[in-house]
């Protein structure tokens, strides 16, 4: 636990929450600024700040969790949708330095789009440059 991390306070009970969900490892509660009715994140107990940080098992925790909420999240505000996303870093919009998962419920027409649109071009990318992105994304494993 880190004492300056407001998802730590709130694991810790420091900090109230709408708790949805909670094993030895994993956290879920309401998003106190929601996005959309039910938006909900969920969260390992440890301090990890990227999900590169984080150990692979609370990792599979984390997505276990998530598997388990998000048809209960979507049925609670009658959702047909949800967009579930991770903002990994702080330059990728992450602004707690907590991993989180979001699971934001999502209805017709209102207003979202795909994670594609949350960009503004698509770049364009040679096929030797895919070849060697892709080569060098399996050598850093």
């Amino acid at each position: 636990m880190t004492d300056d991390c407001i998802f730590c306070q709130i694991v810790a009970g420091d900090i109230p929450s709408r708790t949805v969900y909670e094993d030895e490892t994993v956290f879920a509660f309401l998003d106190v600024n929601p996005l959309a009715p039910g938006h909900t994140l969920v969260i390992p107990k440890e301090h990890h700040e990227r999900l590169n940080d984080t150990p692979a098992d609370v990792a599979t925790d984390v997505y276990a969790a998530l598997h388990e909420l998000v048809p209960s999240v979507e049925a609670a505000v009658d959702a047909p949708a949800s967009t579930v996303a991770f903002n990994n870093g702080e330059v990728a919009g992450q602004e707690v330095p907590h991993v989180h998962g979001h699971i934001v419920p999502r209805f017709e027409g209102d207003g979202g789009g795909p994670i594609h649109s949350l960009f503004g071009s698509q770049p364009d990318l040679a096929d030797d440059e895919l070849d060697r992105i892709a080569a060098d994304i399996e050598a850093e494993r």
